[in-house]
């Protein structure tokens, strides 16, 4: 497309690509139980080896929150699912923090479930030969070593997203999978929602032409962190467990619980986040590996406080034929849109651009629309699921092709995330005005870079005395996962481990 066509079209699908969804899509999938959320009983004619349950342990609970007192974290909600699932006998709970057990306990019981024996040490755990699985919802900066020496241990794994804390990491994960001949999945549950699925047989199918540009919109307020002295961890936390493969920092409120996410030693930001689903998406929809290049640029701004993850940040990976755009905002922000659409929109989900149409896939997981180039709507699909039973389903065939989201497409997905961040954490410090030249070669985000400003703008930032991290075009080597001679770069494949927690170079 020549760029007035291009930029025609973009300014169209602009104004018409979520103007219908709030009330198309949202409403439309509000009767169906989202995510996994969803029943997973036990599907008729389905037999467990030998008749048994899989036993299965959950590795993370996370079972407090900023005021330290229990609550659901994502290692709760694994243990919900898999409590609906009659193939599943939920054997074992291992926490760093044993504060946490009496909640799992507690979850258990309401469902008239066994108490399950616990643990605090994930190594005591990998050796009760008779764990058949492994559900793991630790921080980010454990769920690789987690994954990999549960593979070695014999056991099938799940594994939360993003499924590594660098990109070197997902690929040490899809070697283990294949040297242990163990079944992972991916944590990127939208994979096994019906709409999803279908959204993206859509655009396979070439229902919306050549695929252009995939949008991926994280939009998801964030409050500052604040500030907190170094102390002394609560008494129930084995803080050296917990640190694990991370450098060995004075424990920190700000690097515990939820805000670990906004530190780079445990966690990825909000790409890395709420992101790396959407991400996921995005890239499922363009049918693609590994970008060629990526370029991020954005900041921590409106406040200051212990995080050091950008709370800002666009990024845009090329991939040859097409491109994947993505948007991270934490300050208070409209949901995406153009033309006067007010409050209707998307603010967590993707958009999928073809020279035919397009689709708007909404962060429900349980409805998708598809529009054709005009901005009508052709098309709407619906449905929910559980990546947990698809899990389990896996488990019991043996075969890794039944899973929705083998571990390889969560590394590419983690990487996607990855390289944004890379580019980000190589850039120079710029003036938010006037545009960065390195912005304005490039039309999708030269667009973006338009809203972004708006964007800060509208949260009454004084964008002439702002600087902002303005990153290089990192160009990606997909066959040897390297960027090459730049060596800068390179040191973000892989962190320095502290012992004995070490992913190893390779498997």
């Amino acid at each position: 497309m020549a760029d007035m066509t291009r930029r025609s079209f973009l300014e169209h699908t602009l104004m018409t690509a979520t103007a219908g969804l709030a009330a198309a899509s949202l409403s439309y999938g509000a009767e169906e139980k989202k995510g996994d959320d969803a029943d997973t009983k036990n599907q008729p004619g389905e037999k467990t080896p030998n008749g048994e349950r899989i036993r299965i342990a959950i590795i993370g609970l996370h079972g407090r929150d900023k005021d330290r007192k229990v609550g659901e974290g994502r290692g709760m909600a694994h243990l919900d699912g898999y409590t609906y699932d009659d193939r599943v006998e939920i054997a074992a709970l291992c926490d760093v923090d044993e504060m946490h057990f009496a909640a799992g306990q507690e979850k258990l019981q309401s469902r008239g479930r066994p108490v399950a024996q616990t643990y605090q040490d994930i190594r005591k755990l990998l050796e009760d030969k008779s764990i058949h699985a492994v559900s793991i919802a630790t921080p980010n900066h454990w769920h690789a070593l987690a994954g990999i020496w549960a593979m070695q241990a014999g056991k099938d794994v799940y594994v939360e997203k993003p499924v590594s804390h660098n990109v070197s990491e997902g690929r040490r994960l899809e070697q283990a999978r294949v040297k242990y001949d163990r079944i992972c999945q991916g944590g990127t549950q939208s994979r096994s929602n019906k709409a999803t699925q279908q959204a993206i047989k859509y655009i396979h199918e070439g229902n919306i032409g050549k695929v252009l540009l995939a949008r991926g919109l994280c939009y998801k307020r964030r409050d500052s962190i604040k500030h907190y002295e170094d102390n002394s961890p609560p008494a129930s936390l084995n803080y050296d467990l917990w640190q694990g493969p991370a450098q060995d920092r004075p424990f920190n409120e700000n690097r515990y619980l939820y805000n670990w996410h906004w530190n780079w030693d445990y966690g990825n930001g909000d790409i890395g986040n709420q992101g790396v689903h959407q991400m996921d998406i995005a890239r499922w929809a363009l049918k693609k590996e590994h970008a060629v290049s990526c370029v991020g640029f954005g900041g921590r701004f409106g406040y200051k406080d212990d995080g050091n993850t950008p709370n800002t940040l666009t990024t845009i990976a090329d991939y040859g034929d097409c491109k994947l755009l993505f948007e991270t905002r934490g300050l208070p922000t409209k949901p995406f849109v153009d033309g006067g659409q007010g409050d209707k929109g998307i603010a967590i989900g993707d958009i999928i651009y073809g020279t035919e149409g397009f689709v708007a896939i909404s962060s429900d997981y349980g409805a998708a629309v598809a529009y054709d180039k005009s901005g009508k709507l052709v098309k709407k699909f619906k449905g929910g699921g559980s990546h947990f039973a698809n899990f389990i389903s896996a488990v019991i065939s043996r075969k890794q092709s039944d899973l929705n989201c083998p571990i390889l497409e969560g590394h590419y997905s983690a990487a996607a995330c990855h390289l944004g961040n890379i580019s980000y954490r190589l850039g120079e410090q710029e003036a938010i005005k006037p545009e960065p030249k390195i912005v304005a070669e490039d039309i999708d985000l030269s667009e973006a870079y338009k809203r972004y400003e708006d964007h800060l703008e509208a949260n009454k930032l004084a964008l002439e005395e702002m600087t902002q991290s303005v990153g290089p075009k990192v160009v990606f080597d997909s066959q040897t996962e390297t960027f090459g001679s730049n060596a800068k770069a390179n040191e973000f494949l892989t962190r320095d481990y502290r012992a004995p927690f070490i992913v190893p170079a390779t498997l």
